[in-house]
């Protein structure tokens, strides 16, 4: 009974170890030059917000409405290359307003 005790733990690291090996490692990201238009787009409606490749040695994270934006932040239209489009709107990409917001210049 001492024996079987001492290798419940082997056993339990084996299954893990074994799990692990069989299990993906996390996949890389999309890459917008290999995917059509639309691909890209129904991609960004399954998940909500996408980073993508988009070039050799470029990512950017797209997104589908403001709600992936942070508070201070507008969803303006993200327009790039794919498989089949040299100038898709893949979605909307998260930029922080030039002025801000309500067009005020100044505070009080």
């Amino acid at each position: 009974m001492h024996i079987a005790t001492a290798r419940s733990p082997f056993r339990i690291f084996a299954a893990a170890l074994a799990f692990l090996a069989l299990t993906p490692l996390a996949q890389a990201r999309p890459d917008l030059r290999q995917m059509s238009c639309k691909e890209a787009q129904q991609t960004l409606i399954r998940n909500g917000a996408v980073v993508f490749t988009t070039g050799r040695n470029t990512y950017d994270r797209f997104v589908t409405s403001r709600a992936y934006c942070d508070s201070w932040e507008d969803a303006v239209p993200a327009y790039q290359q794919t498989r089949d489009s040299a100038q898709c709107q893949v979605g909307f990409q998260c930029k922080e307003p030039l002025f801000g917001r309500g067009n005020r210049f100044f505070d009080d």
